[in-house]
Order: C-alpha cells, then sequence, then structure tokens
C-alpha cells in the first residue's frame, strides 16, 4: 500500500474523520503510522471477579447477563451491565452513555479494564474501558493499552482501531530503509517490530527500544537531507566572488573604535574566506549578548561595498533595526558607504535624510529603488514586493529565529544567489545546533569586548523586596546608574493576579516606591514613534528608571543601565532572562540582574539559581535543556517550525550516533536504494538552508 496516500483514500471511518485528524496532523497512512502513543495503560493483570480488591487497575472477562438504563431524579442516566464469570458476579456502571447498553446483547463475552472501585458499597467497575471479545484479539483491554493523543471527536480507541488495521495491512510490504550495517553497528530493532512494538507492545520495558529505533530514525533522516541539501547549495548555487586586498581590510579595522577580540578576529577571517568563493555563504554565527556580532555585519556589508554589491541586514523589531541602523552608519559612513532604514512604520530613510514630503511617501508606500543605497537595515519590512534592490550581494539576519522561512527566503531571492550569514544571540545548546544546522557553517563568539564585567546575579524572595528597592535607590543617587524593572505583561491578567503588570506597577513604583526619582514606561503597544521618543529619552539619561516589558530583550543597548530588576522571573525560560540580563552591562561598569519571584517550587528556583552562577548563555541553554526538556528553546514558537516530534534534544548520545551514521552513509547514498527513496518521498525541501 502506499503510506503516502491522503487518508481520504482509505476505508469509510477515515474518509469521515480525515477532517478532524489535521487537528493532530495527520493527513496520510504513514501520518497515521508514526502517531506515537504518548503514554500506555496496564491493564494486563487478568483477575477474577471472587478476587476483586479495590484500588487494583485490572482486567476481568465475563458474560452479559443483564444490561439496562436508569435513571436519578434529575434524569441523568446511569447504565448498568452485570457479567459473570465462574467465580462471581459484577456490576459495572457508566454515566450518560446509552449507547453502551444499546450495543450488548445478553450472552456477549465482554472484556473489561479499569479501576475497581465501591458503588453503593459493592465491588464495581465504574466507566471501565471495554470490547466484546469475538475472535480473541483484544485491542482495548487485557494488555498494555496505548494512549494517543487526542482532539476533539478523535478518542484513543478509535486511533487503537484504525492502526492495528493499518499496521496489518501496511507491515508485511514495509521496506526496512535502514541499511543493515547501520542497524547492527547500532544495535537497532527492525522497523517493523519497532513500529508493532510502539503501537501494541507486548510490555513497557519492550517500547523503550522501540522508541529509541525510531527515534534515530528521525534524527538520522534528518542529518541525510541536511548533507543532501548542503551538497546542493554548494555545488548547485553559484554566488559572486567578493575579495578585498588586506590593506582595505587593515583600513577598515583600524577605523573601528575598539579592539576586536580573538574570535572576532577569527570569524572575520572566516567571513572573509567564505565571501571570496565563487559559491555562496551560508554560515550561522552564534555569539552571547554583547559579544559583538553587529561588527561582523559590518565587515561583511563593507566586502560587498568594496566589490559593486548591496547589503541587506534585517532585524525583527524596529528598536533593534534602528540599534543596527545607528551602529552600521557609524562604523561605514566614514567610507562613504550610504546606510539606509526600512520599517513598516517608517519612511525610506538614506544616511540620515528622512523623507518629509508626500511625494516621497508616495514612493515608498508603491515601488521604491534602492540603488543609491548600499546597505539597507530593516525588518520584515524589507521583504516587501516594493523594495527593489539592483545588486544585492551579502545579507545579515540577525536573531533569525525569529523570523518565518518564507521571509528569508524572499529576501535571498531579491538577489542572485546573495552570501548569508544568519545570527542568533539566543543561547542554542551544542546538541541542537549540531542538529538542526548541521548544513550551516557555524561560527562562535566565545570571547566579550575588553572591559566588559560579569554581571552579578541574584535571586530575591518576596521578603527581601523592599531591601532591594533600598539598595536600588542608593544605587541611582550616589552612582547615577540607570534601571530597568521588566514585568512579564502589559496590562494585569484577572488570572494572574500575582503577575506584575507593567502600567499598574509603573504607577505603584511612581506613587509609593521611587517618588522621588524619574521613571518612563515602555511596552509593545506604543506607537514607533513614541517608542523612539522614550528609548531617547532613557538614553539622554532623563529616567532614572524604565518600566518595561520583554520588548526590550534584544535590540537595546544603554551603556549606563547597570541594573535590571526582572519581575516575576519564574515565568521566562533561562534563555529568555539571559537576554533580558544583557541589556545591562553593556559599558566598563559592575552590573547587576536582580531576579524576584514568588515561585516556592523547588525546580523553578533551581532553575533560576543557575542565573546566579552561570554567565554563558551556551551554559545556561544545555541547563535547561537537561532540567526541562527541549520545550520551546527560543522563547516562542515558530509557526511552521517541525521540531522533533520522537526524539530529544537531550538525548546527547542518540543525536551524536545518527549524526555519525549519517556522515558514514551519505557517501554511498546512491547504493541504498530503499533510503533514498524515502528521502525523495520525504523531501530534502523541508531542510531550509539557512
Amino acid at each position: 500500500m502506499d503510506l503516502d496516500a491522503p487518508l481520504t483514500t482509505g476505508n469509510r471511518s477515515l474518509k469521515m474523520y480525515a477532517k478532524r485528524l489535521t487537528k493532530l496532523d495527520i493527513y496520510t497512512f504513514r501520518d497515521l503510522l508514526y502517531h506515537l502513543p504518548s503514554r500506555y495503560e496496564d491493564y494486563s493483570l487478568v483477575s477474577k471477579i471472587a478476587q476483586l480488591q479495590e484500588g487494583e487497575k485490572v482486567t476481568v472477562r465475563g458474560e452479559v447477563l443483564e444490561a439496562k438504563t436508569s435513571y436519578t431524579r434529575s434524569r441523568k442516566s446511569i447504565q448498568k451491565v452485570n457479567i459473570k464469570d465462574e467465580t462471581g458476579i459484577l456490576t459495572l456502571h457508566w454515566f450518560n452513555q446509552p449507547y453502551i447498553v444499546q450495543n450488548l446483547n445478553r450472552g456477549d463475552i465482554l472484556s473489561v479494564s479499569g479501576r475497581v472501585d465501591l458503588f453503593s458499597r459493592k465491588i464495581s467497575m465504574i466507566a471501565p474501558d471495554f470490547e466484546i471479545v469475538r475472535d480473541g484479539q483484544l485491542i482495548h483491554t487485557g494488555r498494555i493499552v496505548p494512549v494517543y493523543p487526542e482532539t476533539a471527536g478523535v478518542s484513543s480507541k478509535w486511533l487503537r482501531r484504525q492502526i492495528i488495521l493499518l499496521l496489518t495491512d501496511a507491515l508485511p510490504h514495509l521496506t526496512d530503509y535502514l541499511p543493515n550495517t547501520i542497524q547492527k553497528d547500532y544495535q537497532l530493532l527492525p522497523l517493523r517490530d519497532a513500529l508493532q512494538t510502539i503501537h501494541f507492545p507486548p510490555s513497557i520495558e519492550s517500547t523503550i527500544k522501540a522508541r529509541h529505533r525510531l527515534a534515530f530514525d528521525e534524527v538520522f533522516l534528518i542529518q541525510i537531507m541536511t548533507l543532501v541539501r548542503k551538497q546542493q547549495w554548494r555545488s548547485l548555487k553559484k554566488g559572486h566572488s567578493m575579495t578585498i586586498s588586506e590593506k582595505s581590510k587593515k583600513e577598515f579595522l583600524t577605523s573601528l573604535p575598539f579592539m576586536l577580540t580573538p574570535s572576532q578576529l577569527r570569524v572575520c577571517q572566516e567571513l572573509q574566506h567564505d565571501m571570496s568563493l565563487t559559491r555562496p555563504m551560508n554560515r550561522l554565527l552564534q555569539g552571547d549578548v554583547g559579544s559583538g556580532k553587529t561588527v561582523i555585519a559590518a565587515l561583511g556589508s563593507f566586502i560587498a561595498y568594496k566589490n559593486g554589491f548591496q547589503s541587506a541586514i534585517m532585524a525583527p523589531t524596529e528598536i533593534l533595526a534602528q540599534q543596527h541602523y545607528n551602529t552600521l552608519t557609524s562604523l561605514l559612513s566614514p567610507f562613504g558607504i550610504k546606510v539606509g532604514l526600512v520599517t513598516s512604520s517608517s519612511k525610506y530613510d538614506a544616511s540620515g535624510s528622512k523623507g518629509k514630503n508626500q511625494k516621497e511617501k508616495k514612493i515608498l508606500n508603491t515601488k521604491y529603488k534602492t540603488h543609491d543605497t548600499d546597505v539597507i537595515v530593516g525588518t520584515h519590512a524589507l521583504v516587501a514586493a516594493a523594495l527593489d534592490f539592483q545588486r544585492l550581494g551579502f545579507i545579515a539576519i540577525d536573531e533569525q529565529q525569529r523570523f518565518g522561512v518564507a521571509q528569508r527566503g524572499i529576501l535571498r531571492e531579491k538577489g542572485l544567489n546573495p552570501h548569508l550569514l544568519t545570527m542568533t544571540a539566543t543561547p542554542i545548546p551544542r546538541t541542537m545546533a549540531l542538529t538542526l544546522y548541521g548544513e550551516l557553517d557555524a561560527s562562535y563568539l566565545t570571547d566579550m569586548p575588553t572591559g566588559r564585567k560579569s554581571v552579578k546575579t541574584w535571586l530575591v524572595p518576596a521578603v527581601k523586596r523592599d531591601g532591594a528597592y533600598d539598595w536600588i535607590h542608593k544605587q541611582i543617587n550616589q552612582t547615577h546608574s540607570q534601571v530597568f524593572i521588566i514585568c512579564p505583561f502589559i496590562e494585569n491578567s484577572e488570572n494572574m493576579q500575582t503577575v506584575k503588570a507593567a502600567s499598574s506597577e509603573f504607577e505603584r513604583l511612581k506613587r509609593e516606591v521611587f517618588p522621588d526619582v524619574r521613571l518612563g514606561l515602555l511596552h509593545g503597544k506604543l506607537k514607533s514613534k513614541e517608542k523612539d521618543t522614550i528609548l531617547s529619552a532613557f538614553r539622554s539619561n532623563d529616567y532614572d528608571i524604565l518600566v518595561a516589558t520583554p520588548v526590550v530583550e534584544v535590540g537595546i543597548d544603554i551603556p549606563n543601565a547597570t541594573i535590571i530588576l526582572i519581575e516575576g522571573s519564574e515565568r521566562f525560560g533561562l534563555s529568555q532572562l539571559h537576554q533580558l540580563r544583557g541589556r545591562v552591562g553593556r559599558g566598563d561598569q559592575q552590573s547587576y540582574c536582580l531576579l524576584f519571584t514568588t515561585a516556592e517550587s523547588p525546580t523553578s528556583l533551581k532553575r533560576l539559581a543557575a542565573m546566579e552562577t552561570m554567565s554563558q548563555g551556551a551554559a545556561l541553554a544545555e541547563f535547561d535543556l537537561n532540567l526541562r526538556g527541549p520545550g520551546e528553546l527560543y522563547g516562542q514558537k515558530q509557526s511552521g517550525a517541525r521540531m522533533l516530534k520522537i526524539a530529544s534534544f537531550s538525548d546527547i548520545e542518540l543525536l551524536s550516533e545518527a549524526k555519525q551514521a549519517a556522515a558514514t552513509i551519505f557517501p554511498m547514498l546512491n547504493s541504498y536504494h530503499e533510503l533514498k527513496e524515502i528521502i525523495l518521498k520525504i523531501g530534502s525541501d523541508t531542510v531550509v538552508p539557512d
């Protein structure tokens, strides 16, 4: 059978349920086959009626004596079914499920599984799973029973019936695409055995090896497709070789207002080498908060300019785009390089000259050219159809995980195979990076600019709140420090009254805590001009304290800000807390991060305590991964991003083995026809080059 055929080509039941199944991401027979149990119920203990004990989870088999419905005074129905075996009689109870009685007949052999309880002081089973025994095969009772992820109108019972039919039809014809040498070397179950066991295991223990095989396959296929895509990228894509003389490079580096760190110099060399090749660069740059990634993008733009090409620098927020625009203008304008800014709410701005009249505004909103601008910085507005590049040769995408695949692709298509640098300050565990970004060349900024001090971090319980406020007050008065106070929400939530909200907290702090201090308020609902005005005022030291939502997570560079206080810190992931902490410590003064929390959970407190001792983002990400699993590593889901469904990023050994196996097989891929066929069916396009 064709596992990739849509379910609408299946039996009557599948056709009826096809639309509902899409909510579980089940569209084809293969999707249904790989819809794995989330847990199991152990109903393998079969007991006689006379031996039942209250609290047991057992299976009982008996002959139906009577099935009837009775009613309570409020007209709610109770279904009662009496069954017997050679040791006694048992009454089963259900509530408001009349179809059960309608489908049972006297003399039917019934198998029921569930918990033994008391009903009217008599041993009973209330709402147990059940099935009529016809051919001797039990699906829902009397065994280890799979429980699947469900949705409205799709129960585990229905899924079990369809999956066991699918296994019967599909497994005899299923080809194991994983080479025998790999199965032997890594001690993996055959695919048929793994699928049969994972759905209907003979024991709970047997599911471990079955899941391991399927998890291995998932990572292995991702790695193989990654290698295919990387080979395509390198062999089929023809880019522009861009070179600069050592004299020009030295001129650029010596013009910088700071000394580059050793890792910055290393990454500059890697960038220069990649851009000199005739295939387009495809490099991921990971650097901690404040490690100096923007200067790498500036060098790429400088190299492109020297070779007659334009550059595009895309950032996820207007605040960050404005920050990059200011930085790149200061670094590149001395060489006559014109820098422009494009956001959804601003006019086109080239080298600081904003369009002011309606004619210029009209041009922007229709079709505008950028032939007179060398570097265009912007938000997602850069992908707008109206923006037309002349010779786009270099792209840098900051916080790239915040953009959709389509947005990144559209920007690439605006040039002829431009060199691509994707950057992120989000701490990505190395094990995850190797899996998700294996097709990219990776660079790491491992040190901080000279003079930067590690931010001292303190976990502050509720009882020490007033003391922390007093300390902040002294710091403002004595050292003229500026302070961020971060709140999770803008407005108070009815469901979370204990969580601080920026608007109400701003008023409280202004009225009760810091009446003699200048406070500002910043949140995502403000218009862009209002945000810019507030940030400019804070940067100019017109405010001592800026109360804000996590909108300041990236792109805010206030060298005089030395304290950040984070309310409800337990509500943030460690990666996001680390990003927020990076808003201070941008200058040469000692900076501090205060984590306010009301959490009492040992796990939450352990997570937050790690912030006190760990200053490297990658180490924090690995710690968070091992402590609570992968979850949302970026703090927000990417729409359409297909993360691992079976394997786990915390299983370092599995990831390493699958990657090693893929590298071994890939040079001989054409020899493995079944494997190549499954890759073509899944589609190498699922691995996006950036």
